[in-house]
Formats: structure tokens, sequence, C-alpha cells
């Protein structure tokens, strides 16, 4: 079995969850290549074919230019699978590449199944195997899904060009809004999921916050339910959080906000559910009410 792995550039540094694409790899066992549109001063460290393109002059992102990278690399290489991240130029690709190679695509994949790969349902709070139809696939894995793998090494570089016409000019980034509330700055989060219930309750989980001087935080099911503001919201369409403390009340865990928190150096999960998965990255998991523990809690402290 054969992987294409497509990396990804950005602002003149090779993007660290590149190596998740190497962890994807690794559990399913795959021979790899890897094509990147990025500098020959930020390659991966990686054995096998790197593929790549300069970005000075391909652009960092341009998809006309970039899909005809990808499909001569694929002529190229044959594989059974062309692997992106599920990020912003990953589901924009993919889906051109998988038209004109005329194979399915799957998205967000989130594990391995037998035959094929399981992604997310039902606002994450369930999975579901999917099967690709076509021999070969395109796929896009979600961000933080898979342990980022570093194999250390120097990759076999051929540099490639594309010469397809583009009407498209790439000429840098613009900064996000600024929010209300920075909380990649804070040190201690305490965050409200969907086992608080309800609007009213939300002030409970941000007594706590204001007792030990944090931030409040929300899952994704509480922004969108109107609760909380979007700018509180901890995950990959979020915000990346790594405070020293953060805390997490009545939040299930999905993959997705997981991706978001799991680099925080020490994790409180309270939930009533011993065996939702937030207490798999918990260093401590409280099995309690959330509205009868944390009001205790912030009355002790």
């Amino acid at each position: 079995m054969k992987t294409l792995l497509i990396g990804e550039y950005r602002e003149g540094k090779l993007l660290d969850s590149t190596y998740e694409l190497l962890g994807f790899a690794g559990q399913l066992g795959a021979e790899t290549a890897m094509l990147l549109v990025g500098s020959d001063s930020q390659l991966p460290a990686c054995g096998g074919t790197l593929y790549l393109a300069d970005a000075s002059q391909c652009g960092e992102y341009n998809p006309d230019l970039h899909k005809q990278l990808i499909l001569d690399a694929v002529q190229k290489e044959n594989p059974d699978y062309v692997v992106f991240l599920h990020s912003s130029y990953g589901w924009d690709l993919a889906p051109r590449v998988a038209a004109k190679l005329r194979v399915a695509q799957v998205s967000e994949v989130i594990g391995l199944a037998e035959g094929g790969f399981e992604v997310g349902c039902c606002n994450a709070k369930m999975r579901r195997t999917v099967k690709p139809a076509t021999p070969k696939a395109v796929i896009t894995i979600q961000a933080g899904a898979f342990a980022p793998q570093q194999p250390g090494g120097n990759p076999s570089v051929q540099k490639v060009t594309a010469s397809v016409m583009s009407n498209v000019t790439f000429t840098g980034y613009e900064p996000a809004e600024a929010k209300d509330v920075d909380l990649t700055r804070a040190e201690v989060i305490v965050t409200a999921g969907r086992g608080v219930g309800k609007k009213e309750n939300v002030p409970v989980i941000a007594a706590l916050a204001k007792a030990l001087g944090g931030e409040l935080g929300a899952s994704r099911p509480v922004v969108d339910a109107g609760w909380v503001e979007h700018s509180h919201q901890v995950g990959t369409t979020g915000q990346t959080v790594s405070p020293k403390l953060y805390i997490a009340c009545g939040v299930s865990g999905a993959i997705q906000h997981l991706a978001g928190m799991k680099k925080s150096d020490f994790i409180v999960a309270i939930n009533k559910d011993k065996d939702a998965p937030i207490g798999e990255v918990a260093d401590v998991l409280v099995v309690a009410d959330v509205l009868q523990f944390v009001p205790a809690l912030t009355a002790k402290l």
C-alpha cells in the first residue's frame, strides 16, 4: 500500500501538523511519498521521496498550480491514497484532485476501520465507517486524530514545477479579526460543555473560572446553541489552547475539541459519564454531576 501525503507550508514555515500525515500513514502501515510546496530550507524530517515545489514561484496557495503538482506526483507514484490535512488548504484541494482522478473522497477521517475509515457524525457524538467505492481514494484527516510521527532522516528531494496557466496570484494572509477574549494567552481555562444543561447554568462554570483567575471556554455545541459567544470556543473551529490548567465541565470530548486543548499542561475533566472520551486525555477525571460538583469546588476555593 502506498500513500502520497500533501504537506503544508505557511508564511515561510513547514507546519508541524504535517507530521500528523506521517502518523496516519504509520498506522496504515503504508509506504509514503510527500509533495510540498515550500522551501528547501524547511524540509520534513523523514525519509522517502519528497516532491518539492518552490513556494516563492508557485505561491503558498494557488489551486490550479498546486492541483497540477499533485496530479503529476500521483502519476509518478500511483498511490492508493492521496492524503491531506482537513484544513482550509486540504478541504479546498482534495475535492478538486478527487474529481480529476475520478476517485472517491473521504473527509475528516478520525480513525482506521476494517476495509475503510472512521469519520464523525451526529455533531461528533457518534462514529461511522466509510468504505471508498473506488480502489483508490483521496483522504482528509481531522486535526489531532492521529499522533504526529517524526521518523527523522532526510528525504530524497525531487524538485518539481507546474506550467499550467492560472489567474490566481497569492498576495499573503489577512489576520483574523481580533477576538474579545484571547484564550491562547490564558493560563487557566474552565470550559462549559453540553453537560451544563442550559444557558442559565453557564454562570456556574464562569464563577469557577473567575475563582481560579482564568477564562471561560466553551465547546462547539454550547456555542452553536447560543449559550456562549464564539470567541470563547475551544477546538478546531475555535481556538487552539495550551494553558497550565484546563478544566472541562460536562464536555464529552469530541475529537475536534480534543485537538484544540490536548496540549494543556494539566487537564481536569468533570463528567457524569466515566467512559466519556475526555477521560482519555484527562490527568484527573471527576465522575460527578457538574452542577453539584462545580459550585462546591468554587465555594471551597
